[in-house]
């Protein structure tokens, strides 16, 4: 669905957004409110990291239509009702039609909770810890055509192997670079777009 209104005249990114596509309502929330925008708040850095490993082979605008589902089947994505489940709340997952029923990826989101909490249980915050890779900053590429953007950097592929060390799963570094883009690490908009 197109924006309306004075949307309709917001310039954005052009490989997400290109001009005659029909996009989302949610697509475009997300794009003008929170892609590649800072977020410390851990609940949320849980959240995406298990929206991102869901979205594996998948398009994202069908998590995001999906997103509400998954925060209702995952308690609000608290790592710590999460990192509890059982292979009971598995299988009533796996009967969830309102999320992607894939068990693999179910039980990665538990493995990764429970990893989650270590990291908490170390840094202070998970928040700490992420940010630590770019010194708390966000790595801005000032793109302005999307063949600039990469699908992985060394960034990513950092983040990546200390995840997969520390055992997180679904966090590979396409992922995680997809990832890095959710929480803010990483600034991808257009330099055009009005809502970098």
């Amino acid at each position: 669905m197109q924006a309306e209104g004075a949307d309709m005249q917001k310039k954005r990114c052009d490989f997400s957004f290109g001009a005659g596509r029909n996009i989302s309502e949610k697509s475009l929330l997300y794009h003008d409110t929170r892609w590649c925008k800072p977020e410390h708040r851990d609940g949320e850095l849980y959240a995406m990291l298990v929206l991102e490993g869901m979205q594996a082979g998948v398009s994202w605008n069908l998590i995001l239509e999906k997103e509400e589902n998954f925060r209702r089947a995952f308690d609000g994505f608290d790592p710590k009702k999460v990192a509890n489940y059982d292979s009971r709340k598995v299988e009533e997952l796996m009967q969830d039609r309102g999320i992607i029923r894939n068990r693999r990826k179910i039980e990665g989101a538990i493995k990764n909770a429970r990893a989650f909490l270590k990291v908490q249980e170390e840094w202070g915050s998970f928040d700490a810890f992420i940010w630590s890779f770019t010194g708390g900053e966000t790595v801005d590429h000032h793109l302005s055509d999307a063949r600039q953007m990469p699908a992985k950097d060394a960034l990513s592929e950092r983040v990546s192997a200390e995840l997969r060390r520390r055992g997180f799963c679904f966090v590979g570094p396409t992922i995680v670079y997809s990832y890095l883009q959710g929480i803010g690490v990483v600034n991808d908009h257009w330099e055009g777009c009005d809502f970098r």
